[in-house]
């Protein structure tokens, strides 16, 4: 599902990633856990083509990312959804239209948007939110509604960058839980972690970065 073959990404100051490979294969759960500055964020932004490695290749299903065209890349990314650590919610807009706001712009119909949209508050146990806005829901429940935004459009892919870095260890837990029910419907998730909580006697698979290198896998 995911390949990375000897992939590198550098920057002025410093080499984010060195020859990192790896594969993930379909319906995984992968955890990606080390140090602040290991390369973490760097690698799941060039899964979804935020940035663009310097050496190597990164196969994404039937995808090679390094040979996809400009007037590809939306069509691509629609098959992979982001969870953000800082949530990036619209506060002017309710818990629905947050989630809805990716099918609006595809142009999905109404009455499908509507059945999207509420079942995936279900899957995040906020489908009794939907009226609200976000500035009214704690930083865990706003973590949900961006999991609900990021499944909305059933991507094969879902890929989270910290996703309980701002909440308590409680709601960690019931975010965690959720991944696993996404998990368990068939989409490969990664996820970019330093907590080891979150993957400990997970019995998933956990590639340790540190300073750009992949120093190896063990299993949580």
């Amino acid at each position: 599902m995911i390949h990375f073959q000897e992939v590198s990404k550098h920057y002025e100051t410093h080499t984010a990633l060195r020859k990192v490979s790896f594969s993930i294969e379909k319906a995984e759960m992968v955890f990606i856990t080390g140090p602040s500055g290991s390369g973490k964020s760097t690698l799941l932004k060039m899964i979804y083509l935020a940035e663009i490695p310097d050496e190597g290749n990164i196969t994404v299903a039937e995808w090679q990312t390094n040979r996809l065209k400009e007037s590809q890349i939306a069509m691509f990314r629609r098959h992979i959804g982001v969870v953000f650590q800082d949530f990036r919610l619209l506060n002017n807009r309710n818990i629905f239209e947050n989630v809805a706001l990716a099918l609006r712009i595809r142009g999905v119909e109404e009455r499908e948007l509507k059945s999207r949209v509420f079942e995936s508050l279900k899957i995040a146990n906020l489908r009794h939110k939907a009226d609200c806005f976000p500035q009214t829901l704690s930083g865990g429940e706003q973590q949900r509604v961006s999991i609900a935004r990021a499944i909305v459009s059933e991507p094969m892919i879902i890929l989270a960058d910290e996703p309980t870095g701002n909440v308590d260890p409680e709601t960690s837990e019931g975010i965690m839980k959720t991944f696993k029910d996404i998990n368990a419907r068939g989409s490969t998730i990664l996820i970019a972690t330093h907590n080891r909580e979150l993957y400990k006697h997970s019995g998933r698979r956990i590639f340790k970065l540190e300073a750009g290198n992949f120093i190896g896998e063990e299993i949580g």
